[in-house]
């Protein structure tokens, strides 16, 4: 099973769709809250290089946004 942590914000729209998207495929997740935990914030930005949300990590591969065909082949899903 993949390791996933999803770096979000409690307002992001793109957040929420991602989160629905894991729970429609019975992904488990982490998600780490950017907007009220610096050390989650930090650790996003080091891994992705990045200050918008979401970020994933899928077993240290790092997805940008939510981009369901990486998001896809990341988690070996079927469409």
């Amino acid at each position: 099973m993949a390791k996933v942590v999803i770096y979000s914000t409690a307002t992001c729209p793109w957040c929420k769709t991602t989160k629905k998207f894991f729970d429609d495929n019975g992904v488990q997740y982490e998600d780490k809250d950017v907007g009220a935990d610096l050390a989650a914030r930090q650790d996003m930005i080091t891994k992705s290089g990045q200050m918008t949300v979401p970020v994933i990590d899928v077993n240290g591969r790092i997805i940008v946004g939510h981009d369901e065909p990486q998001l896809l082949e990341a988690l070996d899903l079927k469409r």
